[in-house]
C-alpha cells in the first residue's frame, strides 16, 4: 500500500499489529528510502486514539506541516506509526476543530462508532459488545446488573493467550514483581461505577460552572468500559513499542547508522515511543530525542524508587539514558482526563495498599499521576522550564526535562479536557529544539 500524500515529504508509515509485529513491506521501505532521500534527521510519531488510518495520518499531517518552515536547511524525513488503537467517538480528535469535534451523548449509550470500534479492536467478541450495549441502552436499576456489567467488560478486555501483551501492563514494578490486573474488576463493580459517577458529575460541573448533578451510575458504567479499554490500548502500546517500534529502530541504526531519530508520541503514543527505548538493541545510540506529548502512563515510569514505597520503581528505569539526547515531557494542568480520571482509574488498577484515598484532589494524584498532567517525577536531576523558556534556552544535552505547556494546550472540555489540544506551532518547534534540529 502507498503512503499517502502529505504536505511534507519524504513521509513513510510503519505499521504494526497488537502484538508488535511490522507490516514487512513499510518497514523495509522506510529503511530503503532513508538512506535514498539523504535523510540526516528522522521525526518518528506515535499516535494515542485513533482508530483507523485516515485519522493518525490527519494527525501527522497536521503536526508535521510547520516544520520545513522551521528548520529550512534541515534534511527531514518524516514517519508515522500506525497501531490498532480505538477512540470512543465522544473523544475529541486532535486535528478536528473543537466546533465540530463530536459531543458525548447525555444518556451513555454505546453508539454505533464505539460499537464498530470495539469490534474492530477485540475481534471475536461481537456477542459481549452486544450484552454491554443492552444493558447501557436498558440501564437497569438493579445493582446485581451492574456486577454483570462489570463481569463482561473484564471478558472483553482480557488478554487472549498466546501472546505477549500481558507483560506490558504495569507502570511499577516492587521486587521485579509487575501489577497485577485491574482491581476496579476484582472489587465490587457497582462501586467502581459509582465513583466514576461522581468524579465525572463533578467534571462536568466545574467545566460548565452549572450546579453538581446526581451522579448516574450508569454514566460510570460507561467510564468503566472507556478505562478498561484504555487498559487493554496501555498493555498493547507497550507491547508494539518493545517488541515493534524499538526493533524497527535498531535495523534502521544497522541501514542507515547516520540517521538521527527523534521519537515523538501522544497520550499512549508516549507510552509506546518509551517502551520503544526499552526495546532497542544493545548499544544502538541514534535516538537523539524523545517528545513525550500528554503522556498518559505513570509520572513514576521513569524512577528507580517510588517516594511512597522504596521497594518499587517504575517500570522504565533508567530507559531516558538510551536517548542520546533529552527526554522532552510535556504537560498541562488543563488536562482533565489525566489530572481525574487517569489517577482514579490507576488508584483502581491495583496501585493501591488502601482503598481510602479520596476520588479528587493532590493526594490521589500525587500517588497516582500521569506524565502528561504534572510532567516526570522522582528522578534527579530533571530539569523544568515552561514551553516560552524551553523555546528560547538550550536544552539539556541529557536526561529528563518538563516542560510545562498549559500556555497552548488548554482548550477542550469535559471529560477529557485540553488532553487532544496539541497541533500547535509551538510543540513542534519543542521536538526541533529537543533534538537540535537546525
Amino acid at each position: 500500500m502507498a503512503d499517502p500524500a502529505m504536505s511534507v515529504t519524504p513521509y513513510w508509515e510503519v505499521a504494526f499489529d497488537a502484538d508488535g509485529d511490522p507490516e514487512d513491506r513499510r518497514r523495509d521501505r522506510l529503511l530503503a528510502g532513508v538512506t535514498e532521500r539523504g535523510v540526516r534527521d528522522l521525526i518518528v510519531f506515535a499516535h494515542g486514539w485513533n482508530t483507523d488510518r485516515s485519522g493518525a495520518t490527519r494527525l501527522y499531517d497536521r503536526f508535521f506541516a510547520p516544520v520545513p518552515r522551521l528548520a529550512p536547511a534541515a534534511r527531514i524525513g518524516y514517519v508515522g506509526v500506525l497501531w490498532p488503537a480505538m477512540r470512543f467517538s465522544d473523544e475529541p480528535i486532535p486535528d478536528f476543530p473543537r466546533a465540530v469535534a463530536a459531543e458525548p451523548p447525555r444518556r451513555p449509550v454505546l453508539d454505533k462508532d464505539t460499537r464498530h470500534a470495539l469490534l474492530d479492536t477485540f475481534p471475536g467478541r461481537a456477542i459481549l459488545v452486544d450484552q454491554i450495549a443492552r444493558l447501557l441502552e436498558q440501564q437497569p436499576p438493579e445493582q446485581a446488573e451492574l456486577e454483570e456489567f462489570g463481569r463482561l467488560v473484564r471478558t472483553l478486555v482480557e488478554v487472549v493467550a498466546p501472546g505477549p501483551q500481558a507483560l506490558f501492563a504495569a507502570d511499577t514494578v516492587a521486587e521485579g514483581v509487575p501489577q497485577s490486573e485491574p482491581e476496579m474488576f476484582a472489587g465490587s463493580s457497582a462501586a467502581a461505577c459509582e465513583e466514576f459517577a461522581r468524579a465525572l458529575a463533578e467534571l462536568e460541573a466545574t467545566g460548565t460552572r452549572q450546579g453538581f448533578r446526581i451522579p448516574n451510575p450508569w454514566d460510570g458504567a460507561h467510564e468503566l468500559l472507556r478505562q478498561a479499554t484504555y487498559y487493554a490500548m496501555k498493555r498493547r502500546a507497550g507491547t508494539v513499542g518493545e517488541r515493534g517500534l524499538g526493533r524497527v529502530v535498531g535495523q534502521l541504526a544497522k541501514a542507515a547508522p547516520g540517521v538521527r531519530v527523534h521519537l515523538v508520541g501522544h497520550s499512549f503514543g508516549a507510552r509506546l515511543v518509551s517502551f520503544a527505548l526499552r526495546g532497542l538493541p544493545e548499544g544502538v545510540r541514534t535516538v537523539k530525542s524523545v517528545t513525550l506529548l500528554q503522556g498518559a502512563f505513570s509520572h513514576y515510569a521513569f524512577a528507580a524508587r517510588l517516594p511512597h514505597d522504596a521497594r518499587a520503581g517504575g517500570v522504565l528505569q533508567g530507559q531516558q539514558n538510551r536517548v542520546d539526547g533529552p527526554l522532552v515531557c510535556c504537560h498541562s494542568r488543563h488536562d482533565a482526563a489525566l489530572g481525574t480520571m487517569y489517577p482514579l482509574a490507576s488508584r483502581m488498577a491495583g496501585d493501591s495498599r488502601s482503598a481510602a484515598e479520596p476520588v479528587m484532589g493532590r493526594v490521589l494524584g500525587a500517588k497516582w499521576g500521569a506524565l502528561g498532567y504534572d510532567g516526570v517525577q522522582a528522578v534527579p536531576g530533571t530539569r523544568a522550564y515552561t514551553l516560552a523558556e524551553a523555546l528560547e534556552a538550550r536544552l539539556p544535552a541529557s536526561g529528563c526535562v518538563n516542560v510545562d505547556a498549559a500556555a497552548v494546550v488548554r482548550r477542550g472540555g469535559p471529560p477529557a479536557g485540553a488532553h487532544s489540544d496539541i497541533l500547535h506551532t509551538e510543540l513542534a518547534r519543542l521536538v526541533l529544539a529537543a533534538g537540535r534540529v537546525r
